[in-house]
């Protein structure tokens, strides 16, 4: 799809920069701002600031910060990303598939005080921060891509279960120490059982899931923002807080200020796998967003670019009192309903809060944690992916349990060695399909143009005396042996002496040293068997590398045929075979 030549459409108004401007789009987009975007922008960040406020403070409590540190996590990336990112619509800020690997984190390393809990979050920031600039740095926004679909469907899943199991104790208003989601599911029900819940948290937790439910399918309705101003107006009406029902409280007043987060106490190899997991998920959940809306704007959008802006935005949450960051999946679309043109949306809505936080701290001291954890958990359940999965299952099964083991890993050992394990699953995935690839012995059908895989077509013709072997993969160490193997089995099997062996190489589109030394020693074995081994259709890169393996001086300059069908008739001019194709 071509990109939109309309001018007044900021999406076009932003072509491809020279020089270090490319590095700061936001700058590149202020030079071309139109005036007349501004109402749109302005408006579109005072409906984002309904949002912003209750949910930044709603995931913070998740991820078992304060709530005020929530709101810092949201002023400053969406700053910093309106410089460095390259999307004109993404919002940026605190998210709920963060808050699983974040409280990991906090509660593993005991940080029941306050000041070490935004401390040790603010670290993972800094480290996930420093991860996506140096991925971007090093253009490694492809990276993402080695995670499947049914791998990131398991891992969220996976996520989406955990951040729901860690709010169920607030919405019940019980107080546990989390142990992992499983145990903390059992606990919970020995406390419930044990009529330890208090009501009056769970009716006004319950009514707020219900009610924010309910208005979700209706998108112009900010159903968390009702939900929220209710359930506060609920509980300063009927003074629920004296019968049990926790709130928030007074929020500090003031701004966040430039503080170096380092706690020297700490397992810093906690943190760094924190950070690293966070920038995964971060960067896997901002580059699908991001390119979906740069889709649906007709713009295009730099993967590499992407990850520096997402980097800096979580680097300034670090230094700024906040915690990892992400792009959201809620609040982007509300940006966009609401008219939203440019990044300056989300700066508009950074100083709103910012300007609530310092002349209005107090509006929220009777929000109820009961509602946040209603507003987690209904985040939590948008998180899940069911239906898809479904249809992988229909259609390959293996993947389908490739997923629901790394929910499982998730769900049991808990979110930061779950990715883990999802990670490690992906590459294993990855190394499979090359390691034993699919592999064809070629023959001539009637009536069917070219050479085709014996098995699908067992009436077809060998030529006699000749192999046609194709191999569907990159050679490389994990399946060099096989290769070999495999050559020498169609030799055996052949029904007739062979004489030469063609490769069909245009599948193979790599080689590396030990592959290279295989074909070295699998040409010396087939020689002394009196057997030529030629290739058809190599590409040329591959060539320049048997080349520079000086390889070519073993094998021969005449052995490469530019089609199968070239190659097969050399071989019965070369061998005076009376065969016809």
């Amino acid at each position: 799809m071509q990109p939109s030549s309309d001018r007044s459409d900021p999406a076009s108004a932003a072509p491809n920069a020279a020089g270090w401007l490319r590095w700061l789009p936001g700058l590149l987009m202020l030079k071309r701002y139109r005036l007349a975007w501004l109402p749109n922008d302005l408006a579109a960040g005072l409906v984002l600031t309904t949002m912003l406020v209750p949910v930044g403070i709603a995931y913070a409590e998740a991820s078992g910060v304060p709530g005020i540190y929530g709101l810092y996590a949201t002023i400053v990336p969406l700053l910093a990303y309106a410089l460095f990112g390259p999307s004109r619509i993404l919002v940026l800020g605190p998210d709920s598939a963060l808050a699983a690997p974040i409280l990991a984190v906090v509660v593993q390393a005991g940080a029941a005080d306050p000041a070490r809990a935004i401390a040790l979050a603010s670290m993972m920031a800094v480290v996930s921060g420093i991860v996506c600039l140096l991925a971007g740095l090093l253009r490694l926004g492809f990276i993402t891509e080695l995670l499947s679909k049914p791998i990131r469907y398991g891992y969220m899943n996976g996520i989406a279960f955990t951040v729901l199991i860690s709010q169920l104790p607030k919405l019940f208003g019980i107080s546990l120490d989390s142990r992992g989601p499983l145990r903390d599911l059992w606990h919970l029900a020995q406390a419930i059982l044990a009529g330890q819940a208090n009501g009056y948290s769970v009716a006004v937790g319950g009514g707020s899931l219900a009610l924010i439910l309910l208005l979700k399918p209706f998108k112009r309705l900010p159903g968390i923002l009702i939900a929220v101003i209710l359930a506060t107006l609920a509980v300063s009406a009927f003074d629920l807080a004296s019968v049990g029902v926790k709130v928030l409280g007074e929020l500090p007043q003031g701004l966040p200020h430039f503080a170096l987060p380092w706690l020297s106490d700490v397992d810093l190899t906690q943190v760094v796998l924190g950070g690293c997991a966070v920038a995964l998920v971060s960067f896997a959940d901002t580059s699908v967003l991001s390119r979906s809306y740069a889709a649906r704007t007709r713009s295009s959008v730099d993967p590499n670019q992407e990850m520096l802006g997402l980097g800096a935005a979580n680097l300034a949450a670090g230094l700024f009192q906040g915690f990892p960051i992400s792009s959201s999946s809620s609040r982007t679309p509300v940006a966009e309903a609401a008219g939203a043109k440019t990044q300056l949306t989300g700066v508009i809505g950074a100083l709103a809060v910012a300007l609530l936080l310092l002349v209005a701290p107090n509006l929220m001291r009777y929000l109820p944690t009961s509602a946040l954890a209603a507003v987690v958990i209904a985040a939590a359940i948008g998180l899940f992916e069911f239906t898809d999965l479904m249809r992988i299952f229909r259609l390959q099964q293996w993947e389908f349990w490739l997923s629901i083991c790394c929910f499982v890993g998730v769900a049991v050992f808990g979110a930061i060695p779950g990715i883990g394990l999802a990670v490690v699953i992906s590459v294993i995935e990855f190394l499979w399909d090359g390691w034993r690839p699919h592999f064809a012995i070629l023959g001539r059908v009637d009536g069917v143009r070219g050479y085709h895989d014996l098995e699908r077509y067992p009436q077809a013709r060998q030529v006699p005396g000749l192999v046609l072997f194709r191999w569907d993969a990159p050679l490389f160490f994990a399946n060099a042996e096989l290769f070999q193997a495999r050559i020498l089995q169609a030799v055996e099997a052949s029904p007739t002496a062979v004489r030469r062996v063609v490769v069909a190489a245009e599948p193979v589109t790599s080689i590396d040293i030990t592959s290279a030394d295989m074909l070295g020693d699998l040409s010396g074995t087939l020689r002394e068997r009196g057997i030529e081994l030629h290739f058809a259709e190599m590409k040329d890169p591959v060539k320049d590398k048997l080349i520079r393996f000086e390889l070519l001086e073993l094998l021969g300059e005449r052995i490469f045929q530019p089609t199968v069908g070239a190659a097969v008739d050399a071989y019965l001019a070369d061998h005076r075979v009376d065969w016809k194709p």
